[in-house]
């Protein structure tokens, strides 16, 4: 959706193979055709197993297209323990069809950057097929979780009961990820309080990015390029965030030519003699090396001004 390939609005027709989903579902019909908004509500409220499997069908032609492309973008996410079998986790026939709870938090810090999912998965309750079937959302944080996000659910016989919990507070956006809890209160209370642990015992560091000085430049159509230091947020324990120092370290010079984006210093956060992070300072501009023509320029620049003084 974000690349324009589909919209939310786009009508999807439903395949037999997708309407035999068992497992949740919102029971679609061969050839029943709804939008891909209302298939993504079901998907992302109602764990709909038929409705991830028409998704997957309108976006690579076929589910095993899409999960050769899950496999991919997993391992583009570093998500190493990973493989899937299939689009809904149905696991009663798969052999391989593994993940983690790291992996499952890569994932949702993936998705959590495509803002348009917590719309969905913050809504309790809702319907399809113009009000006629009800949809209640499996994560029942929702309800009541200060600051709930999202972000999904599941269960099987052979899983447990699962869960990805994402929740935000003064800036603070974290995920919880619990895997093979006994039933589905253990599974709730878990994730609540392991959101409730890290709200209690982690804050934000932020420092604002932008300009920062400027830099010598040796051999360059220009003496010196601006640099300009990225964000800074960190991660840090309660009340450690007030210590935070941060201490800026250009180069003496560069040589060009330079590249904007080029690192031309770095900049330390520091608490006490404790170095907690670094970043990248880099050039903001090009600069070109100069040649002979504008050295001779510059050479003849200076001796006219000697002359008239």
């Amino acid at each position: 959706m974000d690349a324009g390939n589909i919209s939310l609005d786009e009508k999807i027709s439903v395949s037999e193979y997708a309407a035999s989903m068992g497992g949740s579902q919102v029971y679609l019909e061969p050839g029943e055709t709804l939008s891909a908004e209302d298939l993504l509500k079901c998907v992302i409220i109602a764990s709909a197993n038929d409705a991830a499997v028409a998704l997957a069908e309108k976006t690579a032609g076929s589910e095993e297209a899409f999960v050769a492309r899950m496999n991919e973008r997993a391992g583009e996410l570093g998500m190493d323990n990973t493989h899937f079998e299939n689009v809904t986790g149905l696991d009663d026939t798969a052999k391989d069809h593994l993940t983690t709870a790291y992996d499952i938090a890569l994932m949702s810090r993936a998705l959590l950057r495509h803002e348009t999912i917590t719309r969905y998965s913050t809504i309790w309750m809702d319907s399809i097929r113009d009000g006629a079937f009800g949809l209640t959302n499996t994560n029942r944080l929702v309800r009541f979780y200060e600051g709930i996000t999202g972000l999904k659910t599941g269960s099987t016989a052979k899983a447990g009961f699962c869960m990805s919990a994402t929740a935000m507070r003064d800036g603070l956006h974290l995920i919880a990820v619990v895997m093979g809890a006994p039933t589905r209160d253990v599974r709730n209370e878990t994730a609540r309080q392991l959101l409730d642990y890290g709200f209690a015992n982690y804050s934000l560091f932020r420092a604002e990015g932008g300009p920062v000085g400027s830099v010598p430049v040796h051999g360059g159509v220009e003496d010196a390029c601006t640099a300009e230091s990225a964000p800074v947020c960190l991660l840090l324990p309660k009340g450690k965030a007030r210590s935070v120092q941060t201490e800026l370290l250009l180069d003496p010079f560069v040589t060009a030519p330079v590249k904007a984006g080029d690192r031309v210093g770095k900049i330390r956060c520091l608490i006490g003699e404790e170095v907690v992070s670094e970043a990248d300072v880099t050039a903001r501009e090009d600069v070109a090396r100069i040649g002979w023509g504008g050295i001779f320029r510059r050479l003849l620049g200076g001796a006219v001004l000697k002359k008239a003084d």
